[in-house]
């Protein structure tokens, strides 16, 4: 997801609230927590389930969606945190996906980066309280699962290494850090890095009762016109054997994909690993594979990422493309776009869940449709005639509370009716 540019007390007390520091369900025995995933399986769709998924994002980069401020109190979070989960269990959503390392940084008490400057507006402090255990304890007694969503190379918001806390890895490893686009990235072509950002985030994998790994489209940048991103020299070290520098590239995406799954498989096996790409692999003029589109970006071709291969070889439990434009938009259709993927995914083990872009829902600055509440509800209708669809999840959570036009509110009366 391109989440920015796209929507775009004391530790006594908060421990009275949060439990310690740390706590994940960590004295629960393996077998008490398969069984806890198990009733919580059918819920949201995955190992089988029958009900659809409906999820929601919980962003956290940027005080997108959670914290709204980083000078909140430990308590002020935890109401705002639990208002969200509140507020998909009203809109009858099952599932939630939950940033935990928005930017090379830490919403719980990593062994391996700091704390995310997201939570008190100063990276590396120690907010007094465990975001990830909380939401984790605080979902599932709500009946919602917690995906947990990762952002594997993109490590700071601006491009001076200076402001990072002295102690982060990149300040440790400045030859591991790449600027690009007024951006700090980790360089995915160095081994080192590769086999770094999996520890990280695999230290939650271990450490918590997930319900599954969630990583969205950020691997490599977004393309900056006028800019080079900046790996010749991993590209001259590593690079031998390839017939060109993109071929390399996609292959270090390939390997970072193929190595995390199972990696998590060894340790939580059945824990269901997907990924939310940019909603275009290729345009049908640059493959006869590809989608009938005119996108200007293509993940195979700008970002490394062959989602493709990775659908159709089984890489991946499953794949949620960010389709966020309407039905009838003429350079990426949604009515296009959906039948694409589900193609894509039919003979497969991945299962197939649909991204919509709730956020553009009212928004001003788009396009007629989506001044309309019933566009999302559409696409909902339109996804019923495709049963490799197996559900829908919406970005994002403060949409999902706030529904500025109604459009939440149409798709929980067309699609989310009551259980009797």
């Amino acid at each position: 997801m391109r989440r920015i540019t796209r929507r775009s007390f004391a530790a006594g007390s908060a421990g009275a609230l949060t439990g310690v520091a740390g706590s994940s369900n960590l004295d629960a025995t393996a077998q008490e927590r398969q069984r806890a995933r198990e009733r919580r399986a059918p819920e949201y769709g995955h190992d089988g389930g029958d009900r659809e998924l409906r999820g929601m994002w919980i962003a956290t980069v940027d005080n997108r969606d959670w914290p709204s401020a980083a000078d909140l109190t430990p308590r002020e979070q935890q109401a705002e945190l639990l208002a969200h989960l509140d507020a998909a269990k009203r809109r009858r959503l099952n599932t939630v996906w939950f940033q935990a390392r928005p930017t090379a940084d830490a919403l719980w008490p990593s062994r391996h980066e700091p704390w995310s400057e997201w939570l008190t507006g100063v990276q590396g402090k120690n907010p007094g309280w465990d975001p990830l255990g909380f939401v984790v304890r605080e979902a599932h007694r709500r009946g919602l699962a917690v995906e947990t969503w990762f952002n594997p190379y993109r490590i700071a918001l601006h491009d001076d290494p200076g402001k990072l806390v002295a102690s982060h890895p990149a300040r440790r490893h400045p030859d591991w850090v790449v600027r690009y686009g007024g951006k700090l990235y980790y360089n995915p072509g160095l081994p080192q890095v590769r086999r770094f950002v999996q520890d990280a985030m695999l230290d939650a994998v271990r450490r918590y009762d997930i319900d599954g790994v969630h990583w969205d489209d950020y691997f490599y940048p977004y393309p900056v016109e006028g800019e080079t991103f900046d790996d010749d020299a991993a590209y001259e070290e590593y690079g031998r054997g390839f017939p060109d520098r993109a071929a390399w590239r996609r292959d270090n995406i390939d390997l970072l994909v193929e190595e995390a799954a199972r990696r998590i498989r060894r340790i939580r096996p059945g824990l269901p690993f997907g990924i939310s790409p940019f909603g275009v692999w290729r345009n049908k003029s640059s493959d006869p594979a590809g989608s009938d589109s005119a996108a200007q970006v293509q993940t195979y071709d700008d970002l490394y990422a062959d989602t493709r291969k990775w659908v159709r070889e089984g890489r991946i439990d499953y794949v949620i493309p960010q389709l966020y434009w309407h039905m009838g938009f003429e350079v990426a259709d949604y009515s296009k776009l959906a039948p694409w993927w589900a193609e894509t995914v039919r003979g497969t083990r991945t299962r197939l869940f649909i991204g919509e872009a709730l956020y553009k829902a009212g928004d001003p600055a788009q396009p007629e449709p989506w001044q309309d509440p019933a566009e999302l509800s559409r696409h909902l209708t339109y996804c019923d005639s495709l049963p490799e669809v197996r559900g829908h999840a919406f970005f994002s959570a403060k949409e999902v509370s706030e529904d500025t036009i109604g459009a939440m509110d149409r798709v929980v009366a067309d699609h989310y009716p009551r259980r009797r």
